[in-house]
């Protein structure tokens, strides 16, 4: 599978729980390596190369980290989009 392909579905399956449930990375990994047929590290890496460019983001909350879509605000101040 094209690396393009894949950040499109992990994007897809991260929309599904969007404001539902927070999401740990291995969970994504897991989730995501389930549903394309891939190992979890190619999916690791597609998604530490979305986060890296701004359209995942890692969150803190109660001693937890999770990965999320970041908002348009956040977007907006880090000057990713206008």
């Amino acid at each position: 599978m094209e690396m393009d392909e894949l950040k499109d579905k992990i994007f897809a399956f991260m929309e599904k729980y969007k404001g539902k449930k927070k999401l740990k990375e291995k969970d994504v990994c897991k989730g995501v390596a389930e549903e394309v047929g891939v190992s979890t590290d190619e999916v690791k890496k597609a998604l530490r190369e979305m986060i890296d460019v701004g359209k995942l983001m890692y969150s803190y909350g109660g001693g937890a980290s999770s990965v999320e879509i970041p908002s348009e605000e956040y977007l907006r101040e880090k000057g990713l989009i206008k």
